[in-house]
């Protein structure tokens, strides 16, 4: 994939996995959120064992949930 539907999908990813952790937040920071959530999520995926499908929706899938994970630890450390 390019850099431009890593892009894309970063924004996609960081933009769903704020409205379901409910924490809005801003473009570069959803952004930042979704593409570091992509690292996460692939990481994750791969030390599990799991299959990502290399296409769109595998990565956006992929990219969401590692997104979640990191909102949920980066909530979590600001509660502490």
């Amino acid at each position: 994939m390019g850099v431009i539907a890593w892009i894309v999908i970063g924004l996609l990813a960081g933009w769903l996995a704020a409205k379901i952790t409910n924490s809005p937040q801003g473009l570069l920071r959803n952004l930042a959120v979704g593409l570091v959530g992509a690292i996460v999520g692939g990481f994750l995926a791969q030390k599990l064992g799991m299959a990502v499908m290399p296409d769109f929706w595998g990565e956006l899938i992929t990219a969401i949930i590692g997104a979640v994970l990191l909102l949920f630890v980066l909530q979590a450390i600001r509660r502490a």
